[in-house]
């Protein structure tokens, strides 16, 4: 007896997913000609084997073996003919001299991709050169920061390592619906301007469960930044955790609904702070949730809404929260809540420059709100 209809019916269409549904793109970098030695430039190859991905119209990966890889300046551009390109890192990406890349802003670039995941690897910036430069106070190039992403969004970055960089680490900057998690950025405590990950002019930003050691902010906010979560992230060396610095120009968007929770900052210049330059500017900072304090303003921006809750520890200086504020523009709205901060084992201080608000519970030291 021949089967029911709906048993073919159904066996016909298993048979049609399995035959219409598109297998995933492999591309090794070696197989487009790079060199783990650390010596040979494998930029050509690796941006072949991006654009054998970038061309798939499937989901694709671009394989990065064991080994160290010596790049040239890269920009892996965009947009793709598929969402789903996943650049898995088992090795070393070494830059050149900054006497090579330090004119260029940035050593690594994605621009205009969405669906990008980056897991595993690490980014040698290999810094060191430049930073002894600078700090000699010689005539030096910039820098490169490590690694940029530009005009994307959807973005993966889980598990990448990046040391030494020569500027930023890692640049976020126009971009929406971005997820970095389990990174790790290490340079060290006298590497001038190297701040562990910048984000700017973009949307829908979470940085969670990474450790950040360099010589400058762990992680620094700039204008146009919205929804931003910050969570897990163990923070110094370096200078702490930044909005600003703000109003740079006249017109400047703003920064807007950002939550730093359950941080841990320690051996840092400052905890966290909001810094602008004090002039005239369209830009603000509202709706900011703090778990650490240090905060300056000497601003014409305006900053409102900003609340401090569950703080507790160690502060570096004898004057552990300070709100310095602008007479026109007085900080307002702030909260504080539970906090406990002590400077070698007695109360630390608090100072407050034209800001208005309130404090509630055990409130370490005593406010001056």
């Amino acid at each position: 007896m021949a089967p029911p209809k709906t048993t073919f019916v159904v066996h016909t269409l298993l048979v049609f997913i399995l035959f219409t549904t598109p297998a995933k793109a492999a591309y090794n970098v070696l197989d487009f000609g790079a060199k783990a030695d650390g010596q040979t430039d494998s930029a050509k190859a690796f941006l072949a084997a991006w654009s054998a991905a970038c061309s798939s119209t499937s989901p694709a990966t671009v394989h990065v073996p064991s080994g160290r890889f010596l790049l040239n300046r890269v920009a892996f551009q965009g947009p793709c003919k598929n969402n789903k390109i996943n650049f898995r890192m088992f090795g070393t990406l070494v830059a050149p001299s900054y006497t090579v890349i330090g004119t260029s802003n940035q050593w690594i670039l994605f621009n205009q991709v969405d669906g990008l995941s980056i897991n595993g690897g690490i980014l040698d910036g290999q810094g060191t050169r430049l930073w002894a430069c600078k700090l000699a106070g010689k005539n030096c190039a910039l820098g490169a920061a490590s690694i940029v992403f530009t005009k994307s969004k959807n973005l993966l970055i889980n598990g990448l390592t990046s040391i030494n960089s020569e500027l930023a680490h890692m640049v976020i900057n126009g971009c929406e619906g971005v997820t970095m998690q389990n990174i790790k950025i290490s340079a060290t405590d006298v590497s001038p301007n190297t701040d562990g990950i910048h984000v700017q002019m973009s949307n829908n930003i979470a940085i969670t469960q990474s450790t950040i050691k360099t010589g400058d902010d762990c992680i620094s906010i700039g204008p146009g930044m919205v929804n931003l979560w910050i969570e897990g992230v163990i923070c110094g060396p370096g200078h702490g955790i930044s909005i600003g610095s703000l109003g740079k120009t006249l017109l400047e968007p703003g920064v807007q609904n950002v939550t730093v929770t359950s941080t841990t900052i320690s051996g840092t210049q400052n905890g966290l702070r909001i810094k602008s330059w004090g002039r005239e500017s369209s830009g603000f900072v509202k709706d900011v949730v703090f778990e650490h304090i240090v905060m300056e303003n000497h601003s014409g921006i305006k900053i409102s809404n900003v609340k401090y809750n569950d703080i507790k520890g160690t502060s570096a200086t004898p004057v552990a929260v300070k709100f310095d504020c602008s007479l026109r523009n007085p900080c307002s709205g702030i909260t504080l809540q539970d906090i406990n901060l002590t400077y070698k084992n007695k109360a630390a201080l608090s100072s407050c420059t034209n800001a208005i608000g309130g404090a509630s519970g055990i409130v370490v030291p005593q406010s001056c709100l």
